[in-house]
């Protein structure tokens, strides 16, 4: 059990440090080629917008969470406390 739990933290650690040195990864849809190919018509891939790679999940989910973190720890404009000369 230990062992186990071992492994999966490992594995985890391990992604979330490929994900912080290389955020990017080969689009699957069009293997990296940033096209697709559709009876005669060549066409933008759908996924990646032709930019060949897509961000990881790992990596927009660390994203996501700075953004949820900064917005509930920054103080707003409108959070301010009104004084008597405003």
């Amino acid at each position: 059990m230990a062992l186990a739990s071992l492994l999966i933290l490992l594995t985890t650690a391990g992604y979330a440090v490929l994900c912080a040195v290389k955020p990017f990864a080969p689009c699957r849809k069009c293997s990296g080629t940033g096209v697709r190919t559709r009876r005669r018509a060549v066409t933008l891939c759908r996924r990646c917008h032709g930019d060949r790679a897509r961000l990881r999940l790992g990596r927009r989910l660390l994203n996501d969470s700075r953004t949820i973190h900064a917005h509930g720890t920054r103080p707003h404009a409108t959070d301010r406390k009104a004084t008597p000369w405003q």
